[in-house]
């Protein structure tokens, strides 16, 4: 059997080790982090912020329309 081509026990279970060791740290960063909920204020304020952005251009398209005729 020498010779033979293939991925042998020890190298699958190193890997396995590797990828159970880049998950632990991945884990603890996220939860140290508090990366959820990092992430949950930027969605919250991408969306107030792009709800005032909205607001304006509309407040802008009717000043617009109201003091240089035109319609869009």
């Amino acid at each position: 059997m020498k010779g033979q081509k293939g991925i042998t026990l020890i190298a699958l279970i190193i890997t396995i080790i590797v990828l159970l060791i880049l998950a632990m740290v991945s884990i603890s960063l996220v939860m140290r982090w508090n990366i959820i909920n990092h992430a949950n204020n930027a969605i919250r304020q991408y969306n107030e912020d792009a709800l005032k952005e909205g607001n304006f251009l509309n407040d802008a398209e009717t000043y617009l329309n109201e003091h240089f005729g035109g319609e869009s």
